[in-house]
């Protein structure tokens, strides 16, 4: 044949279907109750810090359609063993990122702003990696949109502030967070 496969247009189609559908309704359909409530307090923060409305959904929907894609590429096994590899780092890192969350939240005055910093772009850049072959720039630019969004250190410092006006915020997002490391879900 000259290049053409059935099987890469359904998942070009899925993906920029899906990406498409990034709406609070789609993202109800694709994750659980826990992750979406995440999802909703991670908008509230942006919210409230930016100022900006439309800001804050821009982020949390670029987090949304990054997942999507990221997800139909595993369904359709797209990724090689060593981009699989990658995937098992990243899980962990992720995992020691919300940890890491955590513990700063349960454990008075331990809030380190550039430990979370530095997790959270060592997500990103094996992240970038992973999808490297497999997304365009433009989605490069979401997950870039994203972690620099989340690892700044204004944001972060706020977030952590006791009785800040984050702090009901903080306080459900590591609920929920416990509640997916418990779940063995994260």
């Amino acid at each position: 044949m000259d290049g053409f496969s059935s099987k890469d247009m359904a998942m070009k189609a899925q993906k920029k279907i899906l990406s498409h559908m990034a709406s609070k309704s789609m993202v109800q359909m694709f994750i659980d109750d826990t992750s979406s409530e995440i999802l909703d307090e991670f908008y509230r923060v942006s919210k409230e810090y930016t100022g900006n409305r439309t800001e804050a959904q821009k982020v949390v929907k670029d987090l949304v359609k990054v997942v999507v894609k990221i997800a139909v590429l595993f369904r359709h096994n797209c990724f090689s063993e060593a981009e699989l590899a990658l995937a098992q780092n990243f899980k962990k890192k992720l995992h020691q990122g919300a940890m890491t969350l955590i513990s700063f939240h349960e454990v008075a005055f331990t809030f380190d702003q550039t430990v979370i910093t530095e997790i959270l772009t060592e997500c990103r850049d094996m992240l970038l990696k992973l999808v490297k072959n497999h997304l365009t720039p433009k989605s490069h630019g979401r997950i870039n949109h994203v972690f620099n969004h989340y690892s700044d250190p204004q944001l972060l410092t706020q977030l952590y502030t006791p009785d800040g006006p984050f702090a009901s915020h903080l306080n459900k997002i590591c609920n929920g967070l416990n509640k997916l490391v418990e779940e063995g879900k994260l």
